[in-house]
């Protein structure tokens, strides 16, 4: 069976973790702050704070701007739960919108959206490939849109209008307009999850990238303390002769990164842009140039004249099905010996979501694209050979399901 996003563990992995685990630092230590440094380096933001998640990230950003009962945060329909899941444990409240064709957020659907009440903008980069940045950013600056806003904290007051906070789960190295994801917005948001490019097994990365007179390395340090118990000292500084003594000042969260994480991301930060990446892109294309000849085959846009994909996810759709025909269709390439997945099921069609009022007939695109999309494997071990095997088991899997019953 081809798997379908196996983590890259290879033998510089493990001799990183190794060589983590006898140095005596497993938890916030020196190869966390290394990896912060790398990121920012790497992506071009203004600081960088690594946390146990992406979605403690985005829940710790928006309890840094001040969201809580009475606002609103717009989240597309098309996403995974953690996007939308953080506005409810805030307790705002979640304003879904539709997609576009090419799966991302529509910025029609958030015009629409915003109301006197809305306080942040959550784009996602579904696949790996970004959202269109300068549209959304010049919507929140427009002075019709900007004078809707009402600040009710220091940091809403400083920023005066809605905060764009991207979840940039899938796209770390994609980029926009000649700069890198993590830059594109005041506030990104990384995932390191097991199934990423980029992986530290479970973790993520706030990009901070606000404007003047925001102090982004100021902001970098309350977040340290936010992300720890409000713990003014973590395990490294407390570690240094005499500095044992902390104060608590505020009652903050627990989601740092730790030193076992960070070694596994500093590895594959250091090979991303020259080995994982390419592989990537190599099968993406693979898949392109097979799939493009097939009449039933709607393939993705993964680069343009001005973005490019981080190669995450290859949503392939196939034309004029429906979500029960789509459902066999991968029932066959299962059968095939070759695992395969769906990216997303739009969270309205969740059971939680749906007893809370939404409806996935209010989110008509969404709906067409998931009902249709298959995604492929798409991993750095994926032989040339395997990549074969994939193309032609979903060919011959929609020619029995879809070809041969029309």
């Amino acid at each position: 069976m081809i798997p379908f996003s196996p983590p890259r563990i290879d033998q510089k992995i493990i001799d990183a973790v190794n060589e983590t685990l006898r140095s005596g630092w497993i938890t916030t230590g020196p190869k966390t702050k290394l990896f912060e440094k790398s990121l920012t380096k790497f992506s071009g933001q203004k600081a960088t704070l690594c946390v146990s998640s992406a979605t403690a990230g985005l829940e710790l950003m928006l309890r840094w701007f001040g969201i809580g009962g009475g606002d609103e945060v717009i989240v597309p329909a098309y996403t995974y739960a953690a996007t939308a899941n953080v506005v409810v444990h805030c307790g705002a409240k979640v304003v879904f919108v539709d997609s576009d064709e090419d799966f991302l957020v529509s910025l029609k659907a958030i015009e629409q959206a915003i109301t006197p009440k809305t306080k942040v903008i959550i784009p996602v980069d579904v696949a790996g490939f970004p959202c269109d940045y300068d549209g959304i950013h010049a919507l929140v600056s427009r002075p019709d849109i900007q004078k809707q806003f009402h600040p009710s904290t220091k940091e809403q007051e400083m920023l005066n209008r809605i905060l764009v906070l991207s979840d940039a789960a899938h796209s770390v190295g994609a980029w926009y307009k000649g700069k890198r994801a993590g830059s594109l917005s005041e506030i990104t948001v990384f995932s390191f999850h097991a199934v990423k490019n980029l992986t530290t097994a479970e973790g993520g990365a706030v990009c901070l990238n606000l404007p003047e007179p925001f102090d982004n390395t100021a902001i970098y340090q309350a977040l340290n303390v936010k992300s720890l118990h409000g713990q003014t000292k973590d395990a490294l500084a407390k570690s240094q002769a005499g500095s044992w003594r902390y104060d608590i000042i505020e009652p903050g969260y627990k989601c740092n990164m730790t030193d076992i994480q960070a070694s596994i991301g500093l590895v594959e930060l250091e090979r991303y842009d020259t080995d994982m990446l390419v592989r990537r892109k190599q099968i993406f294309d693979a898949y392109k140039e097979a799939f493009s000849t097939y009449d039933w085959a709607q393939v993705p846009v993964y680069k343009t004249h001005d973005r490019q994909s981080s190669y995450h996810v290859f949503l392939l759709r196939i034309k004029g099905i429906t979500e029960a025909q789509r459902d066999l269709v991968i029932r066959e390439i299962f059968r095939r010996e070759v695992s395969v997945n769906v990216h997303f099921l739009p969270l309205p069609m969740m059971t939680w979501y749906k007893k809370a009022g939404y409806s996935i007939s209010d989110y008509p695109v969404a709906y067409d694209n998931y009902s249709r999309e298959i995604s492929l494997p798409v991993y750095y071990d994926l032989s040339d050979d395997m990549v074969k095997t994939v193309i032609k088991a979903v060919v011959m899997a929609v020619e029995k399901v879809v070809i041969q019953r029309s």
